[in-house]
């Protein structure tokens, strides 16, 4: 294959997966030709909506599941590092797009908020001592605060200690270095910038219906325009699939080997959502506790206050519920149609070992409003239902596969990526923190299937993600370089 000819490159999907993936490419290939289809009208509609998601730049600063506590009672905090680099990495492409004057107005989708763990019960009060021991020594973690006292709490998240019992075993920890992100916002404003690139063209109202794989070694792309009902044909040299939890249906269609013994597992999230100001202004953190036990991450209590299009609210949740889609605006026969003689012993396998995670989702889809602001209560004491309603969020399809240390129908949490051999495809599935790490995930997409460029668009990298090629973790001096530049960047004090 000729690596100074210009390449065409079919992105699908138009979330902050494919927005971060096109505008890095059309930095580093300007001449190359993108196509980016989006089955809905808009960009932003599905899980990378502002309101199809809790928001905020996930940096591992209060985010307790990235903190495992171990046998022996350590604290293992690697995840933890790796996590708060990668954010650091989206934060300044997210300011090499300002400064190029890309998009504008940062203010818009990433704002200061604290971020606090909060914690109940001695057990749980003696994981957060430690797991503030082990991270507040490092540059990363710089400026974290630990206390068990109300009094001081009460400065802290005054709507969570009032009406609380004074002699509650509770605990927090406070890092005022935290951003709430509009993952929407952000991704409406790189896609514009994507649409007015000279080799870019966006198309809505498509939908990707199947892939061939020709002779030449190219892609076949059969497409449906919605709003003419009409079937187009597209050509390209590689295949990006960033389409949420359409992604692994999208997968397995091109026939791909690595397709094969993958499922997915569809949760929808629901919150509750208080809009009166009065409560609001007390508020003004985003605060995550510990899961249940037995539970997976996605569980997690959280408390955040959020700033979407100029209105402020606080959002309570997650709470799980199952159903087949795997999109919100997706088909009731989404998870059926996914299962595949090449899967079906994956995804059963999935089923029985995961019994208690299919058990959780049950009840929490039969959990009534009271059932849920006794939930609430538990962060905030004083709730009152009318303050409060239920909005659904979006989709998140779990990524389930085999493993050779954990078997078949391992259900993975977070991120995956799948190349095919040839490095022609490749597919971003799952979920959380894959919005806040877009940009690491992206730049491992370019690292693992375009080798051969890597050396020709090194410097380009370098120049929009200065710490490109270095680490955050251990270099402290650039971890504060970089932090420094962003902040004035994005606007963040």
């Amino acid at each position: 294959m000729d690596n100074t000819e210009p390449k065409k490159v079919i992105l699908i999907g138009a979330g902050v997966l494919s927005s971060t993936f096109g505008s890095l490419l059309k930095n580093i290939e300007p001449d190359w030709n993108i196509k980016l289809f989006e089955r809905l009208d808009q960009p932003a509609i599905e899980s990378s909506n502002e309101r199809n998601n809790a928001g905020t730049g996930h940096a591992a600063l209060c985010e307790l599941n990235y903190t495992v506590e171990q046998e022996d009672g350590s604290i293992d905090i690697e995840k933890a590092k790796e996590i708060n680099e990668q954010f650091e990495v989206s934060k300044q492409f997210w300011a090499h797009l300002v400064t190029s004057g890309e998009i504008q107005n940062p203010e818009a989708f990433i704002r200061p908020l604290p971020h606090i763990s909060f914690v109940q019960g001695s057990d749980n009060v003696n994981f957060l001592r430690k797991r503030y021991e082990a991270l507040s020594p490092l540059p990363m973690f710089e400026g974290m605060e630990y206390s068990q006292d109300l009094d001081e709490l009460e400065k802290w998240i005054p709507l969570m200690v009032k009406g609380r019992d004074r002699d509650a075993i509770v605990a927090a920890s406070k890092i005022d270095t935290g951003t709430d992100v509009n993952f929407g916002e952000l991704t409406r404003k790189m896609m514009k910038s994507i649409s007015g690139h000279d080799n870019a063209e966006v198309y809505y109202n498509h939908e990707v219906l199947g892939f061939e794989r020709r002779r030449d070694g190219k892609w076949g792309v059969k497409i449906r325009n919605l709003e003419e009902n009409r079937i187009d044909y597209h050509i390209a040299d590689y295949l990006f699939i960033g389409a949420g939890g359409n992604a692994i249906p999208l997968l397995q269609k091109t026939k791909i080997p690595e397709s094969r013994n993958l499922g997915g597992f569809p949760i929808s999230g629901a919150f509750l959502v208080c809009k009166n100001p009065d409560i609001v202004e007390q508020h003004g953190a985003k605060v995550y506790g510990k899961e249940p036990p037995n539970t997976p991450p996605m569980t997690v209590p959280h408390l955040d206050r959020r700033y979407i299009q100029g209105d402020q609210s606080l959002l309570f949740g997650p709470f799980a519920a199952i159903g087949p889609k795997f999109l919100k605006h997706g088909s009731n026969m989404d998870l059926f149609r996914s299962i595949k003689l090449n899967n079906i012993l994956t995804m059963t396998s999935s089923g029985l070992k995961n019994a208690a995670l299919v058990k959780y989702s049950i009840q929490q889809v039969m959990m009534n409003k009271a059932d849920r602001m006794k939930e609430l209560r538990k962060f905030v004491p004083e709730a009152k239902d009318e303050d409060w309603e239920l909005i659904i969020a979006g989709k998140r399809v779990q990524v389930i596969k085999d493993t050779y240390a954990f078997g078949k129908g391992y259900i993975q949490f977070g991120t995956e990526v799948v190349h095919s051999e040839d490095k022609s495809v490749m597919a971003l599935l799952g979920e959380s923190p894959g919005a806040s790490t877009s940009v690491s995930v992206a730049l491992e997409v370019f690292e693992k299937n375009f080798p051969q460029y890597m050396e020709k668009w090194t410097p380009k990298f370098k120049e929009m993600i200065p710490s490109y090629g270095q680490s955050l973790i251990e270099d402290s001096e650039l971890l504060k370089e970089i932090r420094k530049a962003t902040s004035k960047e994005l606007g963040l004090k």
